[in-house]
Parts: C-alpha cells; structure tokens; sequence
C-alpha cells in the first residue's frame, strides 16, 4: 500500500514535469517552467480528494509522507542544476518574476489563513511543560 502513496507522487510529478515543459515551450524558454510546483500543487490535490472519498488509506499515505520528508533536499538538488548568474544577468525578468512571485504571496497569506473553521485555543502550559521548553 506504500507504493500506491510513492505511484501517485510519481505520476503527479511526470503530469507536473509535462506542464513545466509545455509552459517553456509556449513561452519560448528553453526549460521546465514549474513543473515541480505544478506537480506538488497535483498531489495536494488529488490525495486531498482521495481523502475526502475515502479512498486513500493511510499505508498509502506513508509513501507521500516519506517523499514529503525527502522534498526539501530534492529541490536543493534540483535547484544547484539553474544557473542563477545567467537569469540575472540575462535581464531584470528574473529578479521581476521574484518580486512578482513574492508579492502575490505575500497577498494571499490573509486569504489562505481565512480558510477553514477556527479552531478552540490551545489550553494555557502547565508549570512542567514551561519549564521543558
């Protein structure tokens, strides 16, 4: 059943990989365009909708868990591959799709902390729990 979890990162990650590398060619950039972030933003959504039809058991959760642990030295493998002078110096499109990128997040942080029922507060630390932290 962990392989189901790891099957579905796989192909969310090929899907992603294809719209990254359609996206460049439309924009006449020779690279994949976001195709890890396209293909994240597919996982999020298909296990949340796997999860929401009761279709996704929890063995085949641990095989996105074990990926999600590994994500962050994947990206900094795959980031260490750009070269990040020649975006710079090619033009201030780079450094303007940063400010862009950093704006819109920036925009949606009250947005996405709308989201969802509000939840209890959490109960005040206890004398021993003060004194662990």
């Amino acid at each position: 059943m962990v392989l189901y979890g790891v099957a579905a990162l796989a192909l969310c990650m090929l899907a992603g990989a294809a719209v990254g590398e359609f996206l460049g060619v439309a924009l006449g950039v020779d690279a994949n365009v976001g195709g890890v972030g396209f293909a994240m933003i597919m996982l999020i959504l298909a296990t949340d909708w796997l999860r929401r039809k009761d279709k996704f058991p929890k063995a085949s959760e641990q095989g996105v868990l074990f990926w999600s642990a590994m994500y962050i030295p994947i990206v900094i493998a795959m980031a260490s591959t750009q070269n990040v002078a020649k975006a710079i110096t090619g033009g201030p499109m780079a450094i303007l799709a940063g400010l862009a990128a950093l704006a819109a997040g920036a925009a949606l942080v009250p947005v996405l902390a709308r989201i969802g029922e509000p939840a209890e507060p959490l109960p005040p630390l206890t004398e021993e729990e003060k004194q662990e932290a």
